[in-house]
């Protein structure tokens, strides 16, 4: 297994799902792949497996493209496929698919929008550093039977946005590429560059879907 690095969210890569993940954010198992594709299962540490993950098929993208030479590579993680497209040794842009955002509603005197990237998100608006409360009271809340990931977000600007990230099954992450999206389309921001403490992220809309660049390096 390999050890990469998505802007902090670190994540072993390999075809087996194995090795010590205790430290990092996951494991991307890549069950089959060839010259431009790979299919990949991304375990969170709890053991739970996720839907999808940005920075995961991300790192995936550029594995693969390390031995291929590959410039476009398509990831596919259960139904959902990830088209990527190298930009430079350590740069990848992916169109993630197509996003969908529902209404807000109230929970637990929070204001929350939930967002659908292939993996849920509940997003909050507001100051970042109240992730340690909001983050573990929403993830397991009543409200999402299957819990959920949480964003507490803050924009700075038409095109800015500082966010922090409360991973389901992992905890607080250092930044989330779904996320990012997440963020992105719930304060209304394209394009957007989203600062997570683990570095920025960036996005774009083309109508409904988003696509996402950011980096992807071997730890």
């Amino acid at each position: 297994m390999e050890r990469w690095s998505a802007l902090g969210n670190v994540y072993l890569i390999g075809t087996e799902a194995s090795g010590d993940a205790a430290d990092t954010d996951g494991i991307v198992e890549v069950v089959a792949h060839g010259h431009d594709w790979a299919e990949v299962r991304i375990w969170n540490p709890d053991g739970s497996l996720a839907e999808m993950s940005g920075n995961g098929t991300r790192i995936a993208a550029r594995w693969l493209s390390v031995r291929t030479g590959g410039e476009h590579v398509t990831v596919r993680v259960g139904p959902r496929e990830v088209r990527a497209r190298i930009l430079s040794q350590d740069l990848v842009e992916q169109d993630l698919g197509e996003v969908e955002i529902f209404e807000p509603e109230e929970i637990e005197g929070l204001t929350v929008t939930r967002v659908s990237v292939g993996n849920p998100h509940a997003v909050v608006q507001g100051d970042p550093d109240d992730l340690p409360r909001i983050g573990p009271l929403l993830e397991t809340h009543a409200a999402f039977p299957n819990r959920t990931n949480v964003q507490v977000a803050r924009a700075d600007g038409p095109h800015d946005a500082t966010a922090r990230v409360w991973e389901r099954g992992v905890g607080e992450t250092a930044s989330s590429g779904t996320s990012a999206v997440a963020v992105a389309a719930v304060l209304g921001l394209q394009p957007a560059t989203i600062h997570f403490p683990g570095g920025d992220l960036l996005v774009r809309f083309e109508e409904r879907r988003a696509f996402l660049t950011g980096s992807a390096v071997r730890v």
